[in-house]
């Protein structure tokens, strides 16, 4: 039975959905050209930072822009890198270490430095909510609301407290209608109503389709005799072969933590293949296993990162509202930075809708200076030297790929003239099962590699299990009727969390899905073949909750 939802409405002059980078700039951005403005921030994760994980060697020039005093207002910025080692892993034992001479202009992180991101996003949030924005987190965005005409008139929240079946429990709660003269979508990479916004208004005409990777990240206390506060390592080559993108990196932040992880590109085409598996098998090259033991791992998780650049960006504005950061796609490749980036444009949005309610703009309009600011801007030069990146390696592979990037970066300033594309979206390129070699992962040794339910433990991931799964299938029927045969069902390796099984049940089999393992990272909603399953917010509050990632 269809029950009726009466929610309460709170009016701002500005809804942001997503207390990201790109959320949180465009807020205190806002409230420093206007602190009589009315800003609120929702917050899917349990607090700011909760979901917030990313390598992360920080370039501060947007930062810089936005609050030039960061320094003496004690942002959690401090480890320099002093030093970029990058390593070509030939095979599981031996590397050959990349000379700097030969390293891509954009590789080189002088001047950057090694934070945790999520910590950067708390201390942006305390700088907000001091100006006077709204905070929310806890409170995930659920729906876009529309007015007659079509025009985005702001977000509702989930509902909290409905059960499995779809009935209302004791504790229910219905969601709030958060309006604004304009919203801003800031939700990080492929969110679920950035999505959606892109079909209803055809945002990505004429772009390419938007590319990804996966990115796999553990942090760990190290032997301070190993520790080397400032380095920076990146490796390419081993375990993937040359048509597979990805690589790893190994950074030393504070104190004797580093940062390690492995970002394998979702256009792999081998169904057979596990992205956590390579990861922890990453770690057993001696080149990294020499930092880490005697160490102790102490976080883990997984999200998906954009990679099309800027040949994938859609259009940046519609009625009512804007795309930024990583929503629309504004990581860089090159750089493998997306945090810098995301500040600028949650900045230039900011900056536009201020312009117009100043005008005297009341929201009715589509700010196409927003589109026309970022245009003129550093985001948009930058993302142009680095446009054929990706393109050159998928045309090339691993190695050649590398090298044409040398080329393109460190002769020609990015500079020559033609402009790549790649047409083919990252879930049309698995090969058949049968014709794809079968990997044998190695037993995780419990020391440096480690089993994924231990790994999902650390990410403090938690679900009410009482709630309707927000992971939807468009066709029950298709993961046992097609993706089995054809792909050998590859959502039981590429999920980096567990939630996607094979059951067998006396002589059927069943795809069971384990929503409560869910770290948030999309990629189901990305690489499934058919595009048959679709990611949606849970409960707010719901998922990882990381510290210091």
């Amino acid at each position: 039975m269809t029950q009726t939802i009466e929610r309460e409405s709170m009016e701002f002059d500005v809804v942001i959905v997503g207390g990201g980078p790109a959320g949180l700039a465009a807020a205190c951005r806002l409230m420093q050209l206007d602190a009589g403005l009315s800003v609120v921030v929702v917050e899917k994760g349990s607090e700011v930072g909760a979901h917030i994980l990313s390598g992360n060697v920080f370039e501060p020039t947007a930062l810089n822009e936005l609050f030039p005093d960061w320094r003496e207002k004690d942002a959690p910025v401090h480890t320099a890198v002093k030093r970029d080692l990058v390593h070509y892993l030939t095979s599981e034992s031996k590397s050959i270490r990349v000379p700097a001479l030969f390293l891509p202009r954009p590789m080189h992180n002088k001047g950057n430095f090694i934070i945790s991101l999520g910590r950067l996003c708390q201390w942006l949030a305390e700088q907000a909510e001091a100006m006077g924005v709204n905070v929310f987190p806890g409170f995930a965005a659920s729906e876009i609301l529309y007015d007659g005409r079509g025009r985005v008139t702001g977000v509702a929240t989930s509902d909290q407290g409905i059960s499995k079946g779809g009935e209302r429990k004791p504790g229910y709660q219905a969601g709030y209608e958060l309006l604004g003269k304009y919203t801003i979508f800031a939700e990080g990479c492929h969110g679920s109503l950035g999505q959606q916004l892109m079909d209803r208004f055809d945002l990505r005409a004429g772009a390419d389709p938007q590319h990804y990777g996966i990115g796999l990240k553990e942090i760990w206390e190290i032997d301070p005799d190993k520790h080397d506060a400032g380095l920076v390592v990146h490796t390419l080559g081993w375990p993937l072969d040359q048509h597979t993108e990805g690589g790893g990196f190994l950074y030393h932040a504070s104190g004797t933590q580093v940062f390690l992880g492995v970002i394998l590109a979702l256009n792999y085409r081998n169904p057979h293949l596990s992205p956590f598996e390579e990861f922890q098998r990453w770690k057993q090259h001696p080149k990294i296993r020499s930092y880490l033991e005697g160490g102790k791992r102490i976080a883990y998780g997984a999200r998906a990162v954009n990679k099309g650049g800027l040949q994938s960006l859609p259009k940046l504005s519609f009625p009512g509202g804007m795309l930024v950061g990583c929503d629309a796609g504004f990581l860089n490749g090159a750089k493998i930075k997306g945090a810098h980036t995301a500040i600028k444009t949650g900045m230039l949005a900011a900056e536009s809708i201020h312009e117009a309610l100043t005008a005297g703009d009341e929201g009715y309009g589509e700010l196409a200076s927003y589109e026309r600011a970022v245009k003129s801007s550093w985001v948009h030069e930058e993302l142009h030297r680095a446009r054929n990146f990706g393109p050159g390696l998928k045309k090339f592979g691993t190695f050649w790929g590398a090298a044409f990037t040398f080329i393109d970066q460190n002769v020609f300033f990015g500079k020559l003239p033609f402009t790549w594309r790649n047409r083919e979206p990252d879930h049309e390129s698995l090969d058949d099962a049968s014709d794809a070699a079968i990997v044998d992962y190695p037993k995780p040794d419990g020391v440096i590699s480690f089993d994924l339910m231990s790994s999902v433990f650390l990410s403090s991931t938690n679900h009410e299990e009482d709630q309707p799964s927000h992971l939807k299938l468009k066709d029950e029927s298709l993961p046992i009727a097609f993706n089995l045969p054809k792909y050998d069902e590859p959502a039981q390796r590429y999920c980096p969390a567990g939630v996607f099984e094979i059951v067998e049940e006396g002589d059927l089999k069943r795809f069971q899905i384990n929503a409560q393992n869910c770290v948030h990272c999309k990629t189901c909603d990305i690489k499934d073949p058919r595009q048959n399953i679709v990611w949606t917010v849970p409960e707010g509050g719901g998922g990882p909750n990381y510290s210091g990632m």
